[in-house]
Parts: C-alpha cells; sequence; structure tokens
C-alpha cells in the first residue's frame, strides 16, 4: 500500500479498546497500512495476544493497559504512546460501555453516568491528551467509533444511544475547533456487528431475525467491515473530511420498513 494515500507509515496510532472486536480489527489493519500501533484495553494479557499477532505479521505494536473510566489511565495511556513512539499521529476512540439493557426510564444513575462518562467523557479526556500535539505538527486525525443507536431510537439501550449522539456532536465540535491546526475529527457509525460487545443484540434469534429482514444486505456486519471505514478516515485519503460521520450498517438506516 506505499505511495498510496492509504499509506501509514511512519504514522503512529491508539486505539482504546483494541484487545477484540471492531477495536482489534482497526489496530491490525493499521497495522498492515504501516503504522505503529498501541494497544490498549483493560487487561494487559488479552492485549499482548493481539499485539504478538500483529509482530509476527511483520507490524510494529506496543501494549499500554488502560481504564478509559479512569482519568489517570488514560493520560499514561497517551503519554506512554508518546515516550515509546516519540508523538501520536492518530488516535482511535474506539473503547465504550454498556451496562444497561432494557426501559430507559428504569436505568439507574450509576448506569446511566457509567455509560456517559466511558463513552463521552473519556473521549474528551483522551483528545485533550493527543490532539495538542497533533496540532503543534499541523496535522492529525481523531477517530470516534460511534453507533448508529446515536441516530435511531431504541426500546433497549437508550441511554448508549443517547451517548453515541453525544459523541457526533462532540466529533462536530471539535472539528471545528482544530481544524485550522489541520487536526482532523470525524466519526464512523456502525449498524449492528458480531461483536462480544453486542453480544446481546444478536445471540437473541428472533431480534437478529427481524433486523437482517430489515436490512438491505440481509445480514449484520463483522469487525474487518468496519476497520476499512477506520483505516480511511485516519489517511490521507480522507485529508479534506472533518466533522463528519460514516455509517457503516449494511444499510439498514437508509431502508423503508
Amino acid at each position: 500500500m506505499k505511495n498510496t494515500p492509504f499509506d501509514l507509515t511512519g504514522k503512529v496510532a491508539v486505539i482504546t479498546g483494541s484487545s477484540r472486536g471492531i477495536g482489534r480489527s482497526s489496530a491490525e489493519l493499521l497495522a498492515k497500512l504501516g503504522a505503529k500501533v498501541v494497544i490498549s484495553s483493560r487487561k494487559a494479557d488479552a492485549c499482548e495476544v493481539v499485539a504478538d499477532g500483529i509482530r509476527k505479521s511483520g507490524g510494529d505494536a506496543h501494549v499500554i493497559p488502560c481504564n478509559i473510566s479512569r482519568q489517570a489511565d488514560v493520560q499514561a495511556l497517551i503519554a506512554g504512546a508518546t515516550k515509546h513512539y516519540g508523538k501520536v499521529d492518530i488516535l482511535v476512540c474506539n473503547a465504550a460501555v454498556n451496562p444497561y439493557y432494557g426501559p430507559l426510564l428504569d436505568i439507574t444513575d450509576e448506569a446511566f453516568d457509567k455509560i456517559m462518562g466511558s463513552n463521552v467523557k473519556s473521549n474528551i479526556w483522551l483528545c485533550a491528551q493527543a490532539i495538542p500535539q497533533m496540532a503543534e505538527r499541523g496535522t492529525g486525525s481523531v477517530v470516534i467509533v460511534s453507533s448508529i443507536g446515536g441516530l435511531r431510537g431504541s426500546t433497549v439501550i437508550g441511554a448508549y444511544g443517547i451517548s453515541k449522539a453525544a459523541d457526533f456532536s462532540l466529533c462536530r465540535s471539535l472539528a471545528g475547533e482544530w481544524g485550522p491546526k489541520g487536526v482532523r475529527v470525524n466519526c464512523v457509525a456502525p449498524g449492528l456487528v458480531k461483536t462480544d460487545f453486542a453480544r446481546a443484540l444478536w445471540e437473541d434469534e428472533e431480534r437478529l431475525k427481524r433486523r437482517c429482514a430489515t436490512t438491505p444486505l440481509r445480514r449484520i456486519g463483522e469487525p474487518d467491515e468496519i476497520a476499512g471505514a477506520v483505516a480511511y478516515l485516519s489517511s490521507d485519503a480522507s485529508s479534506f473530511m472533518t466533522g463528519q460521520t460514516i455509517v457503516v450498517d449494511g444499510g439498514v438506516t437508509t431502508a423503508s420498513v
């Protein structure tokens, strides 16, 4: 992929929640495109498995565990990545939580605060640590992995949807603030993807059947199918794009029911 706008040779990427699912697929693809990648999630051993695989494939990967709900961890993640590789060019805010599944008005304050803290506030913390150094160099890309849950209502993951809608707004505002300094901020909004995170949705056979029936591609997505959008937004292929959201959902949000 050298000498194409997708070439990430010389770039350093930090991907949160990259021990599995969309984060892992994104890290593996960015590494294939030439980026040095920092693998991060709460469990170091799970991260090492991913990093080892990347190294065995000829890539460059470093592990820094991080619980995104803890500000000190977030600060240590970006500081550690900068110390190890000298800089951070790409930040992929992928880690998220959803501890509640049910009617929105029954959610506890604790669960709601956890969702908003991990899915929105942590992204602000990450950006506050990474964006200024990007701006000093006059270039950088932030990719926030949001969800079509931020575009649609839900009877079971409403609070999660609220947090993901907030990420769209966060993206737009940061794009306006930092665009003049050469830093781009965009979102990817996946539909239902076969990950451990979304297991409660796709393991429900009736719900899955209904979803597939109303999705133009008649199936749910795979993590690798989201990674391509992350790679695009991370690379110079999207150099004139900021403040935007790419929806990757098999067409479900466009379909008439």
